[in-house]
C-alpha cells in the first residue's frame, strides 16, 4: 500500500520575521546538521539534526506543538521532519519555506559563526569532481565513464525522491558533524518556555 505525499504546511520567511521579531514567536527547530547550523542559524532556534529528531522524535512530541516552525537549507530537510514527526501523532507542525536561503534572502536576524561549506556545495563538488575525473580517465581507460552515469542515476534518483544518499553520507563526516546535539539540553530548553 503507498501512501500520498503529504504537503506540510508552511510558513514564508516575511510571516516569521513578524512572528519573531518581538522574542515570543514560535518553537524553532533547525534540522541541518550540527556544522551547518554553528555557521549560521535564525537566534533562539534549537538544532536537532534530521536523524537525531527521528531518533528521538518519541521524547520531542511532549515538547512540541503547532507553534513550532521546522528549519533547514532549503525546506527538504524541514519537510522530512515534519514528516516524521507528523508520523510519530505530532501533525499540523509549520516548515520554513525556502529554508535559511530565503530566511538571508529577506535578511531575517542570523548569529554566524565560523565558515563552513553547505552540505549541498559539498554535494556539487563531489559529484562534480566524479564526473570530471571519470570523464577524463574514460578518454584513456574504457568503461570509468560508467562512474558518471552512476553519480548521474543517483543525482537523478535524489531529484525525483526529494532525498540525497551522498548528502547523508556527508553530513556523518566529522566536518558536518561537530559536538552531537545534545537532546537532554534541547528538551530541558524547549520545557523551560512559557
Amino acid at each position: 500500500m503507498t501512501t500520498a505525499t503529504r504537503i506540510p504546511a508552511g510558513i514564508d520567511a516575511a510571516a516569521l520575521g513578524e512572528l519573531t521579531k518581538d522574542g515570543n514567536g514560535p518553537r524553532l527547530l533547525d534540522v541541518r546538521t550540527p556544522g551547518e547550523f554553528r555557521t549560521v542559524h535564525i537566534p533562539g532556534a534549537h538544532n536537532v539534526p534530521l536523524d537525531t529528531l527521528r531518533e528521538h522524535r518519541a521524547e520531542l512530541l511532549h515538547h512540541l506543538d503547532e507553534d513550532t516552525v521546522l528549519i533547514c537549507r532549503s525546506g527538504a530537510r524541514a519537510a522530512r521532519a515534519e514528516q516524521a514527526l507528523s508520523d510519530a501523532g505530532l501533525p499540523d507542525l509549520r516548515v520554513l519555506e525556502g529554508g535559511m536561503v530565503a530566511w538571508e534572502a529577506a535578511e531575517g536576524p542570523v548569529t554566524r559563526g565560523a565558515a563552513r561549506w553547505e552540505l549541498e556545495r559539498q554535494v556539487r563538488l563531489i559529484a562534480g569532481s566524479i564526473v570530471l575525473v571519470s570523464g577524463l580517465v574514460a578518454l584513456a581507460v574504457p568503461g570509468v565513464g560508467l562512474a558518471a552515469t552512476a553519480v548521474g542515476a543517483g543525482l537523478t534518483f535524489a531529484a525525483l525522491t526529494n532525498t540525497c544518499a551522498m548528502g547523508t553520507v556527508l553530513a556523518r563526516l566529522p566536518y558536518n558533524r561537530g559536538p552531537r546535539a545534545d537532546i537532554a539540553s534541547v528538551i530541558a530548553a524547549l520545557r523551560s518556555r512559557p
